[in-house]
């Protein structure tokens, strides 16, 4: 293929010239959307068999994202030690084989709150081992120049599944019921491991660390971001939006009964104009040929969003919240495509998986970050609290903006 050729012409046009990249993104929309209608039927289910009880509820829902947290940094080792597409098969093919065992549980009348507490664990394993090789691996398919484009089409993937997952899900279980969910959810796991086998990058592994250990392995990715300024700096600046940007996932249900009197209808909407903003965000990343001075789009995107965020939360209609709550998604989603980017180029090829698991780590802590504005709700309100998480968002990156200039002029 005659690269330069192929770079003249827009972005996803070339990114989508490599046959391998076409095959992971098909892969990576099936993942995710198994994914985003499997939470949803777990969700249903749980409680179903807990009488609607949300403590145990939001037990469930954490069996899955604890274990993204704690395996991310070996899933990260992994990725850097072993090939990465086998990985991603083996992901896959084993979130196949559990979903098929919750199915045939809950179609049989055998199912109890333990068994998806247990697979909800070992999902949750899978996809830490997942994530790391699917991110690293797109730096294996195409060139740097057309990475940050092909991140953000890989990131479009996700997104859609966010508008579309929940949807399909909510119809599915009343037409086929959560056993048959869950049969559907197994085979188009199974589909996209049949996908990943059709890439013939990261057949190989990218380096031999065999005469080392797991375990430094891990310690040599933890040093190798937090020792280098670029890379730290980068990190840093991903655990921010983790702490104020995205407090309002968790508290949006509460917030929405109570700024708009929302029932589930209005807070499907509202979620669903959150995922097409962040889907137009990441197209917005795909279509841009050159863009210079990541560094100060970054943060600027970033101090947009924490302003976005303190007027969303005052909202008192939806004419105000969706187009405010699509803007979020838009500028959250520019950023996250960025931050990924500027990591993976600041980054040893054959050191990629485990700064990406080291990134993955904060997605873990969402949940948390929510509990101290959620306390706080308690006190000032839930519309103020969450002004506040954008208010301290735009603060803390003008901060960033004005003192870490390595940052600003990446």
């Amino acid at each position: 293929m005659n690269f330069n050729k192929s770079y003249s012409e827009s972005p996803i046009r070339s990114t989508l010239r490599f046959k391998d990249f076409r095959w992971l993104w098909i892969g990576s929309f099936g993942s995710f959307l198994a994914m985003n209608i499997q939470m949803i039927t777990r969700s249903w289910l749980a409680l179903k068999l807990t009488d609607n009880n949300p403590l145990l509820l939001a037990t469930v829902m954490a069996s899955f994202a604890l274990p993204m947290t704690i395996f991310s940094l070996l899933g990260g080792a992994l990725a850097d030690r072993l090939p990465r597409r086998n990985l991603i098969i083996f992901s896959q093919s084993g979130n196949a084989i559990l979903t098929l065992f919750i199915a045939i549980l809950d179609m049989t009348g055998n199912i109890e709150l333990w068994h998806l507490l247990i697979i909800g664990v070992i999902n949750g394993s899978m996809m830490a081992i997942n994530m790391p090789s699917r991110q690293a691996i797109l730096s294996d398919i195409v060139p740097d120049k057309l990475l940050m484009n092909a991140i953000a089409l890989n990131t479009s993937s996700m997104n859609l599944t966010r508008v579309i997952g929940p949807a399909i899900a909510g119809f599915l279980i009343i037409i086929i019921d959560t056993s048959g969910v869950f049969l559907l959810v197994s085979l188009i796991y199974i589909l996209t491991a049949l996908s990943m086998s059709m890439v013939k990058t990261g057949r190989k592994p990218i380096s031999s660390s065999k005469k080392r250990t797991i375990l430094s392995d891990i310690k040599e990715g933890i040093l190798y971001v937090s020792n280098d300024g670029t890379r730290r700096n980068i990190m840093l600046m991903l655990f921010v939006p983790v702490l104020f940007g995205f407090s309002y996932f968790s508290l949006l249900p509460v917030w929405a009964t109570e700024a708009l009197d929302a029932q589930s209808d209005g807070l499907g909407i509202i979620m669903m104009a959150m995922g097409i903003g962040a889907l137009t965000g990441s197209l917005i990343i795909a279509y841009i040929k050159n863009l210079d001075s990541k560094g100060k789009v970054l943060l600027c995107t970033c101090s947009i969003w924490g302003l976005l965020l303190a007027i969303f939360a005052q909202a008192n209609s939806y004419y105000i919240a969706i187009p405010v709550v699509i803007l979020i998604g838009i500028f959250s989603s520019i950023f996250m495509s960025l931050n990924t980017t500027l990591l993976q180029t600041n980054s040893a090829p054959e050191k990629r998986g485990r700064v990406m698991s080291v990134s993955m780590m904060s997605f873990g802590l969402m949940p948390l970050s929510s509990i101290p504005f959620g306390a706080l709700a308690l006190i000032i309100g839930t519309s103020n609290s969450l002004s506040l998480s954008g208010l301290l968002l735009l603060t803390i990156t003008i901060l960033f903006f004005i003192f870490n200039h390595k940052l600003r002029k990446l």
